[in-house]
């Protein structure tokens, strides 16, 4: 994944995308014959042939022989001439041309999309790497890789491995981009709570345009946050941030989700979300949580307008919203049974009553349980020295 030019995002990662849209099954016919043509220029362009062969072999692309060892000719003869220059540079050169040479073969199975080989490669050349830095460097190359490939369990071990070479030392530079990786293992696991904070700790330090663009990185930062800040934080952290208020107009229906919902405008929020919808179900890092992040983002919506009332008739909240009072009525009934929501409806006079939890009242209950756990034990104590 060596492609990427300076404030760009990895071409690996593009075609990574492209490849999850082929296989959408809500994607157009039509879209999918383009993207198939850009998936097979982009494989002939770095003759990517163990990944063709991956995608033949799954039916995503179709088989084309010649190609196929047109390709391979091409890898054997790049890998000879690699093998050549590390076997100079181990005769005549120094430490430092021999890590070069060794990692330029690593790279060079990353663009061929060769997963173990490079994996192999970028080891042997962690083994003639000294200095941090350059130890860094290697976990990102494995780290893109990893998201290349969706393969968390290499991305959370290449994560720790990244935070214990910070023990040994490493620049604020490298330190920022690895919270930007993290919070994007976090996003894709589900640990959306994290994600945010890493985000939002990253807003004013962001460099890594090798995995998504700026633009993307504020989107996941909204959508994480939207679900885990309270209001107070969401008004100071993203709602207000500068450096989300630049770009947040340039992303589809993104300002009026936040600001909406901020603001109360339930209308204009269910109409700005059904917008989002289809950029979350096409992005393939958060659609295998589409439906989970879609049920909390209406937990905090309907929560949020339900807080203001003691009571209020389901006809008042179906007209705040927008939809009819069925709909609302069978998502309240879900979100109440689920134990999401405090309230009851009552079904013959179409009211619902809030019961949410006073927080005083919890503590108070919290006091009175750990009081009664002392005094058993203060009994037990004295029973003891009774003995």
């Amino acid at each position: 994944m060596d492609g990427g030019a300076e404030g760009s995002q990895q071409p690996h990662l593009i075609l990574a995308h492209k490849l999850f849209l082929l296989t959408h099954t809500d994607v157009q016919d039509i879209e999918k014959v383009q993207l198939k043509s850009e998936v097979l220029d982009s494989i002939k362009s770095d003759g990517m042939a163990p990944l063709y062969e991956t995608l033949t072999a799954s039916s995503v692309l179709e088989l084309d022989q010649s190609l196929l060892d047109s390709m391979r000719a091409t890898n054997e003869e790049e890998l000879k001439k690699l093998d050549e220059k590390i076997a100079d540079a181990e005769e005549n050169l120094g430490e430092s041309e021999v890590r070069e040479a060794h990692l330029a073969k690593a790279l060079y199975f990353v663009r061929i999309s060769d997963k173990e080989k490079a994996l192999e490669q970028l080891k042997l050349t962690e083994g003639k790497t000294v200095a941090v830095g350059q130890k860094m460097d290697l976990v990102f190359y494995t780290l893109q890789l990893a998201f290349f490939y969706m393969d968390f369990d290499l991305v959370s071990k290449s994560i720790d491995k990244a935070k214990k070479l910070f023990e040994e030392g490493g620049d604020w530079e490298r330190k920022n981009r690895l919270k930007v990786y993290e919070g994007l293992y976090c996003m894709s696991t589900r640990n959306f709570k994290k994600a945010a904070s890493l985000f939002l700790d990253s807003i004013s330090t962001f460099t890594t345009y090798e995995i998504f663009p700026y633009e993307t990185f504020i989107f996941y930062t909204v959508l994480t946050s939207i679900i885990t800040l309270d209001r107070v934080s969401l008004k100071q952290k993203v709602v207000d941030a500068p450096e989300i208020l630049t770009v947040l107009g340039k992303i589809p229906f993104l300002s009026e989700f936040l600001n909406s919902l901020y603001e109360c405008q339930y209308k204009a929020f269910f109409s700005a979300f059904a917008g989002m919808a289809e950029q979350i179900k096409f992005d393939r890092y958060l659609n295998p949580h589409f439906r989970f992040y879609m049920r909390e983002v209406r937990t905090v919506v309907y929560s949020q307008f339900l807080e203001s009332y003691k009571s209020v008739t389901v006809d008042a909240m179906a007209n705040a919203f927008g939809v009819s009072v069925d709909f609302i009525d069978q998502e309240l009934s879900r979100f109440i049974a689920a134990g999401k929501l405090h309230c009851k409806i009552d079904k013959v006079a179409g009211v619902l009553e809030t019961n949410r939890p006073d927080a005083k009242n919890a503590l108070y209950q919290a006091t009175i349980k750990q009081g009664d756990f002392l005094l058993n034990r203060i009994q037990k104590l004295s029973r003891v020295i009774d003995l």
